[in-house]
């Protein structure tokens, strides 16, 4: 008995007469009783019924929180005011949007509510911080003196028209200069052998990197302290500081880094090694080019952990009231070192310093995250004109080169995008 084998036809698609040719898809027709467009809730936005239920619950919170703390309860204190109002709120402007909605869509509403709450306290919470510190600071802020000279001649008991953190911007800048210098390469350098090489040894650096990043940094003063003052003999110094500060904003950079170079696409890498190219260029020309504005707020986060130390600064630097350019020898100021020298005497001269030094140091981080976000560029993708431009420049020079002849050139960006 001998086996036949049936070749194979080939599947071919059915044809209905019912539709038609030139339709690619036909819906069926909606059955009674279904919802039309103008019937459906939107998911985004607020409609009047929900700006009613939110100041209907707004009044009524209020009320019955007066009532609760002035006339029916013994209650009191302002804290438990708020939380006992911020319940309420919640607890009626659910029930008010339960009268008219499902559940799925109360649920929507009232975590939409809850969300927009936290995040108009985190914003009220970081301008109170700003207004209070330019109030405090603001007479000594206007005065010429604070950003020019040092406290090297200035008594505690002088106005603030006399004396200024000249020292301390200079002790700021060179410190978080050499820490940085210090840090980005090697930190960089550190999240791409974490995603490049693997490895039981890359697993241990990252759980190591990981656990740094909880470090206090106390900690990391006492380490330069026993190792580069006491026991190789070093002096206090800025870049005993700068030591410290770098082993404080290092994880930080190791950890974001290794997260952003994470989200570059694997098939760039794929792409790069099937042209030929060994891994140091794919890294150099594809990998870091594509993780650019992502390393930059890596940076930007080591940054702000650093440049606001006080405590390592304190332990290997010292304080110092004369301005010092030379980090390898004698006390270097900082400015939150600086802030924490004013505000802890009882002379309002020294406090008015403090709080101006405080928002000082506002600034300049301001400053560093806004160079930071203009020197990491645009992100992975897009371009602008000039680059547009000379992209285009380069393909007319090739299709002049491949064809042989001459290629009318765009006049317009619009030409030019298209």
């Amino acid at each position: 008995m001998t086996a036949t084998l049936v070749p194979e036809t080939e599947a071919r698609p059915v044809e209905d007469p019912a539709v038609p040719e030139a339709s690619a898809t036909v819906l069926p027709d909606r059955p009674e009783g279904t919802l039309s467009s103008a019937d459906r809730r939107p998911v985004g936005g607020m409609s009047k019924d929900d700006l009613r239920a939110l100041f209907g619950a707004g009044i009524s919170s209020v009320s019955a929180t007066l009532l609760l703390f002035g006339r029916i309860a013994p209650l009191e204190g302002r804290i438990g005011m708020v939380v006992v109002g911020v319940l309420m709120f919640v607890a009626i402007y659910a029930l008010l949007v339960a009268l008219d909605n499902d559940r799925p869509a109360v649920v929507d509403k009232v975590m939409t509510v809850l969300l927009g709450a936290a995040a108009v306290l985190a914003v009220s919470a970081l301008v109170s911080v700003v207004i209070f510190v330019l109030y405090r600071g603001g007479s000594a802020l206007l005065k010429p003196n604070l950003y020019v000279n040092d406290m090297s001649v200035t008594l505690p008991t002088d106005p603030v028209t006399s004396g200024g953190i000249y020292h301390a911007i200079v002790g700021t800048l060179i410190i978080m200069g050499i820490a940085l210098l210090l840090t980005v390469p090697l930190g960089i350098a550190c999240a791409v052998y974490l995603n490049e090489s693997g490895g039981r040894m890359a697993e241990l650096v990252r759980t190591v990197v990981t656990a740094m990043t909880a470090l206090p940094s106390i900690l990391a003063g006492l380490f330069i302290l026993s190792t580069w003052i006491l026991t190789l003999g070093q002096p206090r110094s800025g870049f005993a500081a700068a030591l410290a500060v770098s082993i404080m904003i290092l994880p930080i950079i190791i950890r974001s880094a290794d997260l952003v170079l994470r989200l570059v696409p694997a098939g760039l890498r794929e792409a790069a090694a099937a042209t030929g190219a060994p891994r140091w260029r794919t890294v150099w020309h594809v990998v870091l080019p594509t993780a650019r504005s992502g390393l930059a707020n890596a940076v930007i986060l080591g940054v702000a952990r650093g440049v606001g130390e006080t405590a390592p600064v304190l332990l290997v630097s010292g304080i110092t009231a004369n301005t010092n350019y030379n980090p390898f020898a004698n006390p270097m100021m900082s400015l939150p070192l600086a802030t924490f020298d004013f505000v802890r005497l009882p002379n309002e001269a020294q406090i008015q310093r403090g709080f101006a030094t405080a928002a000082v140091l506002m600034v300049l981080v301001l400053v560093l995250f806004t160079m930071a976000r203009v020197f990491a560029g645009r992100p992975a993708g897009s371009q602008s004109a000039r680059q547009a431009r000379r992209r285009a420049a380069a393909s007319l020079r090739d299709l002049e080169r491949m064809t042989g002849g001459p290629v009318a050139v765009p006049t317009s960006d619009t030409e030019v995008a298209t």
